[in-house]
């Protein structure tokens, strides 16, 4: 039996980064954040640690990705190094599909099971002994301990966020028109239409900010309005805040179609953020309808 060499077996080498200082000062900064905010819930103090700590994520965030755009752009990367890439944003993706599952999981608990039993219905029923004088409703305007207050009103979902919802779905269609300019070769049509999707992530942005302001000051909707108000600001709050990485990524991309960087058949990078902004937009949907309307 004759053996073949094993090079007709490699048909490319895959590129293997050299040492990265990045893993390590990650480690440290996101444990100066952990500690400082710990410490600022628990004791008052910590702003310090917690502000350097969010400085250095932002700066090895940086560091880190300019170094993995210089190695794409010096074509140090091949086929199996854009799987391992692609592979590796799918999974990062399916994570935050579990997050906010988590936090979807609590909101229908307390709908589903929680507030029933509190009103003497279902299996654990019997727990309605605890407050006898409440009225399982949704949303719940006037929570099972009286000292604990409800909101006084809510959010109109036909206003504010419906104008958001609008927004972002208009968002995912205008990234999409970017993304098959980009593969068609049409440079300006895919920097103007990246511009639009990043002026409505902007304006998205702005108004759930009025909408929150309107909110604590005018319908008594804060964190400390009952179950209501715990899950409305921790779901949006966290979309929010996914919005606003998004619209960094759609930035950074941005520039980099301003500098020439992607080319037709290779721009994983865009691809990685429209997923990404896609997946941020399927979330507003689900949070529209549970926490707005139904």
């Amino acid at each position: 039996m004759k053996w073949l060499p094993w090079e007709v077996f490699v048909t490319s080498q895959y590129y293997v980064p050299p040492t990265s200082k990045w893993p390590i000062i990650a480690v440290a900064v996101m444990a100066s954040t952990a500690i400082g905010a710990a410490s600022l819930m628990s004791f008052g103090t910590g702003l310090p640690f917690l502000l350097a700590g969010l400085i250095g994520i932002a700066l090895v965030m940086y560091g880190w990705f300019s170094d993995v755009v210089r190695e794409s752009m010096g074509g140090l990367y091949d086929s199996q190094m854009d799987r391992s890439f692609r592979q590796g944003m799918a999974w990062f993706i399916f994570s935050e599909v579990m997050f906010f599952a988590a936090f979807f999981g609590a909101l229908f608990y307390v709908r589903v099971f929680a507030l029933p039993w509190l009103d003497g219905q279902g299996a654990k029923g019997v727990t309605a002994l605890l407050w006898p004088e409440f009225t399982a409703s949704w949303p719940l305007m006037q929570t099972p301990d009286p000292s604990i207050g409800g909101p006084t009103a809510l959010v109109n979902p036909w206003t504010l966020p419906l104008i958001n919802t609008l927004l972002l779905v208009s968002s995912s269609v205008t990234l999409t028109i970017a993304h098959h300019a980009l593969k068609a070769g049409e440079r300006l049509k895919l920097r103007n239409w990246l511009i639009v999707t990043l002026v409505l992530g902007s304006v998205f942005l702005v108004i759930q900010g009025v909408e929150y302001v309107e909110a604590w000051n005018h319908l008594g909707l804060t964190l400390q309005a009952g179950i209501y108000g715990s899950t409305f600001f921790i779901l949006t709050g966290f979309h929010g805040l996914h919005v606003t990485i998004g619209a960094i990524v759609l930035a950074v991309l941005l520039m980099r179609v301003m500098k020439g960087h992607f080319s037709a058949d290779k721009h994983f990078a865009f691809e990685a953020g429209a997923w990404y902004w896609h997946f941020v937009d399927v979330v507003w949907i689900g949070l529209f309808l549970f926490v707005y309307v139904f």
